[in-house]
């Protein structure tokens, strides 16, 4: 190799000093002017607050998952303090997973004022206020020794065959006493069964809290669940001939969206429930009313619109996620599985909600057999 060419080699690999950055090139400077840069990401720092509302204020400085769950907690206390009827949508293993507490907790204090639950989940909340438990299973059971010990298994929870089935026919028994000569809209009938499930109740539930707040709660699903398998049985039995009026639930949830001043959403999972609460907006054809759209939504699920370079994660077809919205509505969809991120929001609404819930004038439930009057204060 020439003394030229080796020469020439090093010198390529030589940077100059100016080029070399400098302390004076770190610090910081004002970005040039533009519409878009103007809200810096302010990286989260670990201190000694140790609630949970502060966590989420800082994480409202910073971007992706973090951010949108700390604006949907700043969603919610933003339907609390504008007189917003606030529905739940709720969908797949929530109770089994140890979110009823959780739920119950929203529910008393009437962080929401509607709950739209799959059947399945209403379910295993009964089988818990009846005393029963859900367990952990461990990756080493096998799905064949589960089922020779009459155990179904959830992902990685488990539940006793015998003591569902002591559910269906507790279900069912129930239904004896009521009026067979008529239907009952699923709001109704569980209206009706948190109040007798109140009677002996020991931990609230969904349905026991909803009963004694006096929300409604709606079951689109409600066939697909062993709570139609326990009434399916007394009639088997002919012990009842107990049936649902499913479209007498329509016509109450466009009751309580043409009543309310202002609706927001807030979806946990997707699924039929969230597809139901759409239904509040379209139902307002019935009565010729112009639908309004939610002026909020919260979306908690891992189904995700794509992403992909400088496309925005909300795709333009949003009714798709969060039903129908009204112009300029504030939402928030977290990617995220909702045992992790509803822990920490409604924690951190037992810090921040109370000065939201002085002045606020939420909707008022009359129920009256089978009617169902909505009052807005």
């Amino acid at each position: 190799m020439s003394d030229e060419f080796q020469a020439a080699r090093s010198s390529a690999f030589i940077i100059p000093h100016s080029s070399f950055i400098t302390k004076n090139m770190v610090t910081q400077r004002k970005p040039r002017a533009t519409k878009y840069l103007t809200a810096p990401i302010r990286p989260v720092q670990v201190d000694r607050d140790r609630s949970v509302a502060g966590l989420l204020e800082k994480m409202e400085g910073a971007g992706l998952g973090a951010r949108q769950l700390a604006e949907a907690h700043r969603i919610w206390l933003d339907m609390l303090g504008d007189n917003t009827t606030v529905v739940v949508a709720a969908n797949g293993a929530l109770i089994p997973s140890g979110m009823r507490r959780l739920l119950a907790y929203v529910i008393k204090n009437r962080f929401v004022d509607v709950m739209v639950c799959s059947g399945a989940m209403l379910f295993q909340d009964l089988h818990e206020t009846l005393g029963r438990q859900h367990f952990q299973a461990h990756p080493s059971m096998t799905d064949a020794e589960l089922e020779a010990s009459q155990i179904s298994r959830m992902w990685d929870v488990l539940a006793s065959d015998e003591e569902y089935s002591e559910a269906n026919e507790w279900v069912g028994g129930f239904t004896n006493q009521l009026d067979q000569t008529r239907a009952y809209s699923t709001r109704e009938f569980l209206h009706l069964l948190g109040r007798e499930l109140a009677e002996i109740a020991t931990d609230d539930g969904i349905l026991t809290s909803a009963y004694k707040a006096r929300i409604p709660v709606f079951c689109p699903t409600i066939s697909d669940s062993s709570i139609t398998v326990g009434i399916a049985g007394a009639r088997f039995e002919k012990k009842n001939s107990f049936c649902f009026d499913i479209a007498q639930d329509t016509l109450d949830l466009m009751q309580i969206g043409a009543r309310s001043r202002v609706t927001g959403v807030i979806n946990l999972g997707g699924g039929t429930s969230r597809s139901f609460v759409q239904q509040m907006e379209a139902a307002s054809d019935i009565i010729k009313t112009p639908a309004r759209g939610h002026k909020y939504a919260i979306q908690i699920s891992t189904e995700q619109p794509a992403h992909g370079g400088r496309t925005s994660p909300n795709t333009d077809d949003e009714s798709l996620v969060f039903g129908k919205l009204a112009r300029g509505a504030a939402t928030a969809y977290v990617n995220c599985d909702a045992t992790i991120a509803l822990p920490i929001l409604v924690t951190a609404l037992s810090q921040t909600a109370a000065k939201y819930m002085k002045g606020r004038k939420r909707p008022n439930f009359v129920f009256m057999g089978r009617d169902l009057t909505v009052e807005v204060p």
